[in-house]
């Protein structure tokens, strides 16, 4: 085989325990051919071979999002941007101008807000949106995507004043009569967004050309998407064009469950570019809300317990058709209680995955089951996630995100929340990602955040909030790397930088390992690698 790249004189972590540093690696097609010295490597190359130095930067595999909504984020990026703004006044003028500059006859959308963040911490009304715009229709989405926000015209339109009766799973907000206020929670949202006209797939496709350099930018060389049809169609047509520089994992919305059953799509169906993941369901709501499913109530709220979304017992009758058809699942989950009750869940069905494969089935796949968030636990469930081999899919920059907003409605047991040291230190796989576009795509903001658990940005002589469960530099890269591949079932090829291997690398302009942590989300990204072809340079 012949090399066709070497890049030498570099720090090189190959997350590989056998040889976990080096300072070379070569590159052959689309796979790592040798990892090691200068010397070893470079005595590999012949004379027509190309060799890059890289001059003391650090290279790491492939930096994957575990968890991430991808037309969401794309089409974020052409939406009213309500993220990080201070209060209902600035939220109002923000809605104005876009209005001014948008189409007629069109709806406003956009994400962001969030109650807490402003003076107050009040939920805004359909009214607070009048002020601004009453004659065309607005449906604005909470920075956690579990709450929307809707002025009178969308109300009108989606003819809200006639239901009467909440949606199962979901909440509209009522005021003392009884009237709409104009904020919808979970289900309830889409009583409003389902009637908004949907962009077509070449528009989605578009969006997602701008979505996916910036994804490369930030030095990720795959993500793992949440997102439903029409986000599969537009990634299907950026993959027929040629267009597609990213790996996917395509999980499948529950909408989709008998689709998907009835045609024999399995979880690993597809190639190293777009494959099936797991069938997503959700247990529960959100912090910010509050409407995460909690064994006690919010602090504050003796009647506040949070939602269930979906029952336990029709939980377990999809997890087990799916696991029969070979589709694993993966489920949101954030509060305590909806922890508890997916692990019960994954439990049940795994019992009898292990009982039918010692019986006439041999052929029994192997399934790697998820949680989505995994925000809070209760300490005894902790130690669960590795005894049934549950992946904990955790987007670590959330802990920074949320810290006012836990100690304010989950108070003490906090110290229970974002749990990566426990979970880690109880055998657990953790995989992480940003969940953008509720977070900043940015992996290294989720590493700095998984080693400090400080905000970028703050006081970085602070000890961090609950400072226990902060993560090595290692720990947390292995969760942008290895624990994306394990959860993809493709540990065996992907998430080291080992011979065999897919050649998907990110190079950073420093090395994160042995810098000051708060210098971390300001590093640069040199270069990303996929499949042995730079996708990205700026070096």
């Amino acid at each position: 085989m012949d090399i066709e790249t070497v890049f030498y004189n570099g720090h090189i972590y190959t997350l590989d325990p056998d040889k976990p540093k080096c300072s070379a690696v070569a590159i052959s097609g689309n796979r790592i051919l040798a990892v090691g010295s200068d010397s070893e490597v470079l005595d590999l190359v012949g004379a027509k071979q190309k060799t890059i130095n890289l001059d003391g930067r650090c290279v790491v595999p492939g930096l994957v999002d575990s968890h991430l909504h991808f037309e969401g984020y794309a089409m974020s990026l052409q939406r009213v941007d309500l993220m990080d703004v201070p209060d209902l006044a600035t939220a109002q003028a923000i809605v104005k101008r876009a209005a001014e500059v948008d189409g007629l006859d069109m709806w406003i959308e956009g994400r962001g807000w969030n109650q807490a963040q402003w003076p107050g911490g009040q939920f805004p009304s359909a009214s607070d949106l009048d002020k601004v715009l009453s004659d065309r229709p607005v449906i604005l989405k909470h920075r956690s995507g579990h709450a929307a926000w809707v002025n009178t015209r969308a109300m009108q339109i989606a003819n809200l004043a006639a239901v009467n009766v909440d949606p199962k799973g979901g909440t509209i907000q009522r005021d003392e009569s009884g009237k709409p206020t104009g904020i919808l929670f979970e289900n309830a949202m889409k009583l409003v967004s389902d009637i908004v006209p949907k962009p077509s797939v070449s528009k989605v496709s578009e969006a997602m050309v701008k979505s996916q350099e910036r994804a490369l930018q930030a030095g990720l060389t795959g993500i793992h998407d949440f997102d439903g049809k029409l986000c599969f169609q537009a990634l299907q047509q950026l993959r027929t064009n040629g267009s597609l520089k990213i790996r996917v994992v395509k999980n499948i919305t529950r909408k989709r469950l008998l689709h998907a059953l009835g045609v024999g799509v399995a979880s690993g169906f597809g190639d190293d570019w777009i494959r099936i993941g797991s069938l997503k369901l959700f247990a529960d709501g959100a912090l910010g809300p509050r409407t995460a499913s909690m064994i006690a109530p919010y602090e504050g709220e003796s009647d506040n317990y949070g939602l269930i979304v979906t029952d336990k017992e029709e939980m377990i009758a999809m997890v087990r058709d799916a696991s029969r058809h070979g589709l694993s699942t993966s489920v949101h989950a954030i509060g305590d209680k909806a922890n508890h009750d997916v692990l019960d869940v994954f439990e049940t069905v795994t019992r009898e995955n292990l009982a039918r494969s010692t019986g006439k089935d041999s052929s029994w796949p192997s399934l790697r089951h998820r949680i989505e968030h995994a925000q809070i636990l209760h300490p005894s469930d902790i130690s669960r996630f590795a005894g049934i081999g549950v992946i904990a899919s955790m987007q670590p920059i959330h802990a920074t995100s949320d810290i006012e907003m836990a100690d304010l409605h989950w108070g003490d047991r906090s110290r229970y929340a974002y749990a990566w040291r426990s979970l880690a230190e109880s055998g657990a796989i953790l995989a992480f990602g940003s969940d953008a576009p509720v977070e900043s795509i940015e992996p290294l903001a989720g590493i700095h955040a998984a080693v400090t658990r400080i905000r970028a940005g703050d006081d970085p002589s602070s000890e961090g909030w609950y400072p226990e469960q902060t993560l090595t530099v290692e720990q947390s890269v292995s969760g942008y790397t290895i624990g994306p591949a394990t959860a993809s079932n493709r540990q065996s090829y992907m998430g080291r930088l080992s011979p065999g291997y897919l050649a998907d690398l990110t190079i950073l302009e420093r090395d994160i390992f042995t810098i000051n942590p708060e210098e971390i989300p300001t590093t640069g990204i040199a270069e990303t690698i996929v499949d042995g072809q730079i996708m990205y340079r700026n070096w």
